[in-house]
């Protein structure tokens, strides 16, 4: 088989390499060997790749937490036998999906119906469930109620902003680009803050003159520092990336006397804490916002796994309007 590999961490673009006539994996119990068809390129997959993610790579290394592919044998076990032959979405943790065949845990694949196109399948949990559990689940942001968001033009952000107009809640969403105001509001934003015309707790005190109590932020640094000051009293903060690779700091009077919280999210944990008839009430809740449209991914380029390098130099750059696919095999 083929897949992308990295034998030392470093900048994606220079260090990613495709092999050839690399030996298929071996599921053993409890696992599934899946034929990749689709995989997208995150960020969280560039951060890993860089050596800058929660994960560390154990060299040589596979990139790809998340797919699409079609489950072709099981190791053993009840829910293996029962995936096999079925079109799954994949979350990887261990093996990566970009390659023709990964193996993974049966509980982490996820049959998807033949409705939903291979692109969005790939997406199905990162993103999708990532703003659905946040802003529904962990947050419960109620209607009517204002959630101020960074790093709103990315396609996680847009799903934030497509689930306050389905259930209720107003958003107040920060970017670093001014064409992006616009594009936004057409979406259905509520409010739009452009880093640069200002700190954001006064951008956001002139917005929202009553407060904000809830806020996400996946930047962190300068960005999620001002996210965090920007919180009116009980304001409650969740913390899902890093993309700046630098620390946030705030006062330790908004904790003290503005009772305002900031906490951790990471999927991977919040997935382990939960039954499985639970993740399973999620899957279906994320399926049906997808095939409304909520949940769903733009796309701005596929690649053919053989281009991994430009593939991977193509989803760092900013404005590249979409998600960036990595094509890996046919139904």
């Amino acid at each position: 088989m083929k897949r992308a590999v990295f034998d030392r961490v470093g900048p994606p673009a220079e260090v990613l390499r495709v092999e050839d006539d690399v030996p298929a994996p071996q599921p053993g119990r409890g696992e599934v060997l899946v034929r990749m068809l689709a995989s997208p390129i995150n960020p969280s997959d560039l951060m890993y790749v860089a050596g800058r993610y929660g994960l560390a790579p154990r060299l040589p290394a596979t990139p790809g937490f998340e797919g699409v592919g079609v489950v072709e044998a099981s190791g053993g076990g009840l829910l293996g036998w029962l995936r096999k032959g079925k079109r799954v979405a994949v979350l990887n943790d261990r093996h990566g999906n970009w390659a023709e065949y990964t193996v993974a845990k049966a509980r982490q694949v996820v049959p998807v119906p033949d409705d939903l196109p291979d692109d969005q399948a790939a997406t199905f949990f990162v993103n999708p469930a990532t703003a659905y559990i946040m802003t529904r689940d962990v947050l419960a942001v109620p209607s009517g109620q204002w959630l101020l968001q960074s790093a709103a033009g990315g396609e996680l952000g847009k799903m934030v902003i497509r689930l306050g107009r389905k259930f209720g809640f107003r958003t107040a969403n920060v970017v670093r680009r001014r064409e992006q105001v616009d594009e936004l509001k057409q979406l259905g934003a509520d409010a739009v803050l452009v880093e640069g015309d200002g700190p954001l707790p006064e951008q956001v005190g002139k917005a929202v003159p009553a407060g904000v109590r809830y806020a996400l932020d996946p930047v962190g640094g300068r960005t999620g520092t001002e996210v965090i000051a920007a919180l009116a009293p009980g304001g409650r903060c969740l913390l899902y990336g890093s993309l700046t690779d630098e620390p946030v700091s705030f006062h330790p009077r908004h904790a003290i006397g503005n009772g305002v919280r900031v906490e951790g999210y990471w999927l991977a944990t919040w997935a382990r804490r939960q039954r499985p008839l639970a993740m399973l009430r999620l899957f279906r809740r994320v399926l049906g916002l997808m095939r409304e449209g909520v949940l769903r991914s733009d796309f701005s380029a596929t690649y053919p796994l053989e281009e991994v390098r430009k593939a991977v130099e193509h989803a760092a750059a900013a404005g590249k309007g979409g998600k960036v696919l990595l094509r890996i095999g046919v139904r």
